[in-house]
């Protein structure tokens, strides 16, 4: 059976704080790695737990920078210098759009996209990915990873109104944009508070919930305390280059 390997490249929500990354994960099982977003920061950790010759996917939830923007690098890398061609990349319409329009002047051939949307099915060396469309304000992908009766998913970046649809119910592990605590509700951004975060998780019945996307400067014991009072047992913040495993 295998398990799947979560390492936590990059955290931070919206811009890296100092010392830290924006959004990725690098996703293992059986000798198949997948990297799940590229925000700036998140190559650099990448190389501390794997060459970049032995990636075998990108996954993109949206076209937000600090989700994929270092994508162009990887490009570069793949041309110049461990010569690959046709590295599979998953991710919505307007990613690839802007992506074109950064890696064309490299190597339009580096890397073999394919277009996905929440109701796509990926299979990627054993690993199936499924898809939910959150409360974004551009197509944004939360993501389920199902290998041998173990379960991760990622939510991506949401707000309140997100109807994951059965995508996160009884994951093993949740990691979950929480960008801000509850102080800030109010004001309607289109993020998660903890305190959402805790619930939302705690009516989809996860097994174990991470929390992710802090804004920079946030205190990470009021989310980590916040978060778990809402799910009902202690819940994790993500840091840089922690791995879970399920």
């Amino acid at each position: 059976v295998s398990a799947i390997r979560v390492t936590v490249l990059g955290c931070s929500g919206s811009y890296a704080a100092p010392d830290t990354a924006c959004t990725g994960y690098l996703i293992q099982t059986a000798g198949k790695n997948v990297l799940l977003d590229c925000g700036p920061g998140v190559l650099a950790n990448l190389q501390q737990h794997l060459p970049l010759d032995q990636l075998d996917a990108v996954v993109l939830t949206h076209c937000h920078p600090d989700h994929w923007v270092e994508l162009p690098i990887l490009c570069t890398v793949c041309t110049w210098f461990i010569g690959r061609s046709q590295l599979p990349v998953f991710g919505t319409d307007e990613t690839r759009t802007m992506n074109r329009a950064l890696c064309g002047g490299v190597d339009p051939g580096a890397f073999a996209w394919q277009v996905i949307d929440h109701s796509s099915t990926v299979d990627i060396g054993g690993q199936r990915w499924t898809f939910s469309r959150t409360d974004h304000p551009v197509e944004t992908l939360a993501v389920r990873v199902d290998v041998d009766g173990r379960s991760f998913a990622f939510s991506a970046d949401t707000g309140p109104d997100w109807a994951p649809n059965g995508l996160i119910d009884d994951v093993d592990l949740l990691v979950c944009e929480a960008s801000y605590t509850q102080a800030r509700e109010p004001e309607r951004i289109q993020h998660l508070s903890a305190r959402q975060a805790g619930h939302l998780a705690r009516e989809s019945r996860v097994g174990q919930l991470v929390l992710t996307h802090q804004l920079p400067g946030s205190d990470v014991d009021a989310h980590a305390l916040e978060g778990a009072e809402a799910f009902g047992r202690p819940v994790s913040v993500a840091h840089e280059h922690v791995v879970y495993t399920v």
